[in-house]
């Protein structure tokens, strides 16, 4: 196994993302504490990871707390020994469908301050044990909004542009002490786009568009006409982490099927 014996947080695990990141990480061997804002849907997937045989505890923390996180990864720590892997897969609060010009600028900061308060404070959490034990893997996410300009997405692309930024500034101050710090670079995910019954903004198209619309036009963005699974970023998360993957860090591994090349 990959992670055998590895002490694994994952923060917003109780997420679709979050979800299958820690279901990865434990099919992998992984000992995996799910960290999230809500007990019942962290609950639900320590319960299958522990069908398949995994171990799993949970924790109500809120990604953005100052204390609660040093609280809980301190915790972890004492308890497990230490930590190996600290994946964020928390939400940021994005607000979709208004050109910049008529949006709040709240609504354009949210998912922004929200997304690198959450990711320094648990890195830092991470990193302050793992740098006692030369060794360590930190993790985030991040979407083609990256680095594809797309209007009326507001403050994400921005938000994951930060993400990425923050990630290398870890790294190149990490690296020296045996710490990597890498993300996962991905499509929009197929079982992460909920359809509410309502149209989603037409991105440029001139046109809103429902759930399969939405999906039929990111694929078409990509060369291989299909979009990035949990299954994919499970997998590729896994391997990350494992010594595997010891070379790299300061990156992001490229699963955008190709709407994203190089």
């Amino acid at each position: 196994m990959l992670l055998q014996n590895r002490i694994a947080v994952v923060y917003g695990a109780g997420g679709s993302v979050g979800g299958a990141v820690a279901r990865a990480f434990a099919a992998e061997g992984a000992r995996v504490f799910l960290a999230g804002r809500t007990d019942a849907a962290l609950d639900s997937v320590a319960q299958e990871i522990s069908a398949a045989g995994g171990s799993a505890e949970t924790a109500v923390v809120d990604a953005p707390d100052q204390e609660a996180v040093d609280r809980h990864a301190d915790a972890v720590a004492k308890s497990a020994g230490g930590i190996d892997v600290s994946f964020n897969a928390i939400g940021h609060g994005d607000v979709h469908g208004s050109p910049l010009a008529e949006m709040p600028f709240e609504d354009f900061d949210r998912p922004i301050s929200t997304a690198v308060r959450a990711q320094f404070l648990t890195a830092r959490a991470a990193a302050r044990h793992m740098v006692e034990r030369g060794s360590g893997v930190i993790m985030a996410i991040t979407a083609t909004t990256a680095r594809h300009a797309i209007p009326n997405v507001g403050g994400t692309g921005v938000t994951f542009d930060a993400i990425e930024s923050l990630c290398r500034q870890w790294a190149c101050e990490l690296g020296p002490r045996g710490v990597r710090v890498v993300w996962l670079h991905t499509t929009g995910i197929l079982e992460a786009i909920q359809d509410t019954g309502d149209l989603f903004p037409d991105y440029g198209t001139g046109k809103a568009m429902t759930r399969d619309e939405l999906i039929d036009w990111l694929r078409r963005r990509t060369m291989l006409n299909r979009l990035t699974s949990l299954v994919d970023v499970g997998n590729a998360a896994a391997f990350v982490a494992s010594d595997r993957a010891g070379a790299m860090t300061g990156c992001g591994v490229n699963l955008t099927c190709g709407s994203v090349p190089g």
